[in-house]
């Protein structure tokens, strides 16, 4: 799923996917703000030490 990110190259915000592909652009980008899907795989790491935690309580 896109997440809308800011293309540095364009100076516009577009819809890019993880990997990079710009779907406003039809192509590849290189330099764009993927910081909002860094979060997204922090706050899940998080998540699942939490579970882990959870399951080795017992």
């Amino acid at each position: 799923m896109a997440k809308y990110a800011f293309n540095y190259d364009s100076g516009e915000y577009e819809y890019i996917e993880r990997d990079g592909f710009s779907i406003d652009r039809g192509e590849y980008v290189y330099n764009w703000d993927d910081s909002e899907y860094r979060r997204e795989e922090e706050e899940e790491e998080e998540r699942r030490r939490e579970e882990r935690r959870m399951w080795n309580e017992d």
